[in-house]
């Protein structure tokens, strides 16, 4: 049901307008800290891990508690939840398309039921 609704692509539409292509910068509190191999600094230990998962070190140059930040910008965040700026107005136009087959819909059901019909008369 979550890909039928349109809700989901309004939201969707929304949400990569507002948050994407902007920079990450965590709080002291979500920050991961982690101590690097004798004789690397955290940049150089973390760059392998962020060129696959992402993320950035706040102190790149020290040899002593690492400070990671799990997200570097926010598409990472957008691609988490299946939202890309890309689609954004295809998924607002999603929305239009729903409430205009809604509405046709609701006509034809009423005229269907409702509307009286002529009802052709058998000859003798």
């Amino acid at each position: 049901m979550y890909r039928v609704s349109p809700f989901t692509y309004l939201i969707s539409a929304f949400l990569s307008t507002g948050v994407a292509n902007n920079e990450v910068h965590c709080a002291p509190l979500e920050l991961s800290t982690i101590q690097p191999p004798f004789g690397l600094t955290c940049g150089q230990y973390m760059a392998p891990y962020m060129q696959i998962a992402g993320g950035a070190v706040y102190n790149p140059n020290a040899t002593a508690n690492c400070e990671f930040c799990a997200l570097a910008d926010t598409n990472a965040f957008l691609a988490s939840v299946s939202s890309n700026y890309s689609e954004r107005w295809r998924n607002f136009g999603f929305m239009w398309i729903y409430i205009g087959f809604n509405i046709f819909a609701a006509l034809f059901l009423y005229w269907l039921v409702r509307v009286p019909k002529q009802k052709k008369e058998k000859k003798a």
